[in-house]
């Protein structure tokens, strides 16, 4: 019953926008750009960032609106003698996640125009923040800030993330604070300052105008990590990236992001799109243009290459539970065993890519 009413939610959004479009607006007395022209640090370190956000916690939960703004009072510890408080707004985001699964929404910090500067949150107008879903469900959000680290390994060209452990506090009395993790995600334009490109706008955009080796790159992380929830056309859970005024027609960037419906992540609300050969999200599908058997071991060579460094960014990380971690290290077993002399994975990866062009002919996706 519960993925019957899942599925029912996705063609909702699917009819009312193209495929879960995640938009987001900003007050126009807030920040319209994401960073100041100052130096951004907050993403510099691993280290676990405490803080806390006092807000009117039963208010946003039952609004659940992305256009509505609540006041909120963030405070950090710049050292045990040291504390900055600073009055912000808070309003919700995403769509599905925001709409139809969770309890608590995902976040959008803004920071007033005047109070953006100082310590961690210097140069920063506006900030996502992906928070605990439902009570019991802070297991997935340290799984898909893992997917990004294995992102980063992989590329410069990943959106970078910080751990929050975050301390909810009710401004409505008589209310217990709640603490959490949660993380935040590099702004865009962060991004594109960071490896001097800019956003590509276009109406309708293909795979073909991507550099191959940046499409196939991204392609393959995600169908290591089990991850069909994106779109190149749509441009749906991918940000495109153009290095030049005028782009050429196929030497664009991409970049993917949003990655709680991937297999490595696991969450149980997460289905894979109807209309896809797979029927659970532990079913990997590679859902980008063909390549010849000879790219596609060259492209999986870094990926052996950066194995034991993925491998160590799960096993390290201190957060997650010792169960969790040997969930996702058995399930990236089942992308890498593919490896072999029999080449497996290359044969999978050329069915599938074959599966998606004979789709992208009816219909681009």
């Amino acid at each position: 019953m519960k993925k019957i009413i899942l599925v029912l939610v996705f063609l909702s959004v699917f009819l009312i926008q193209p495929i879960f479009s995640q938009v987001d607006t900003v007050e126009a007395k807030y920040a319209v750009t994401d960073t100041h022209n100052f130096k951004v640090t907050l993403f510099d370190t691993d280290d676990l960032f405490e803080i806390t956000l006092k807000f009117d916690l039963n208010a946003y939960k039952n609004a659940k609106s992305d256009t509505t703004f609540f006041d909120a009072i963030l405070t950090y510890f710049n050292n045990e003698a040291d504390s900055v408080t600073k009055k912000i707004k808070v309003r919700a985001r995403g769509n599905i996640r925001r709409t139809g699964i969770c309890d608590f929404p995902p976040l959008m910090l803004n920071f007033k125009m005047k109070d953006s500067g100082g310590a961690e949150f210097s140069g920063i107008n506006k900030l996502k923040i992906v928070p605990y879903c439902k009570i019991g469900y802070e297991d997935y959000v340290l799984r898909e800030y893992l997917v990004y680290k294995l992102y980063n390994v992989l590329t410069n060209y990943s959106l970078r993330v910080r751990l929050f452990r975050i301390t909810y506090i009710n401004s409505v009395k008589g209310k217990k604070p709640l603490t959490q993790y949660g993380f935040a995600i590099e702004p865009f334009s962060l991004l594109e300052k960071r490896t001097k490109t800019k956003e590509l706008v276009y109406s309708t955009i293909s795979q073909r105008i991507i550099q191959p080796e940046m499409l196939d790159k991204m392609a393959i992380f995600n169908y290591m990590i089990g991850n069909t929830d994106w779109s190149v056309p749509i441009k749906h859970n991918v940000l495109l990236l153009t290095q030049a005024q005028n782009p050429p027609t196929n030497n664009n960037l991409i970049v993917a992001y949003d990655f709680d419906y991937a297999g490595l992540v696991n969450t149980d609300y997460a289905v894979p799109y109807e209309t896809l050969p797979i029927k659970t999200v532990r079913e990997r599908l590679y859902m980008a243009v063909c390549r010849s058997e000879a790219t596609f071991k060259n492209e999986l060579a870094e990926f052996i290459e950066k194995k034991d460094e993925f491998y160590r960014v799960i096993n390290d990380f201190p957060y997650l539970s010792a169960r969790s971690k040997k969930d996702m290290i058995t399930y990236l077993d089942g992308f890498f065993l593919g490896i072999n002399k029999r080449n497996t994975l290359v044969k999978q990866l050329l069915s599938d890519c074959i599966w998606f062009e004979t789709q992208a002919n009816l219909r681009e996706r």
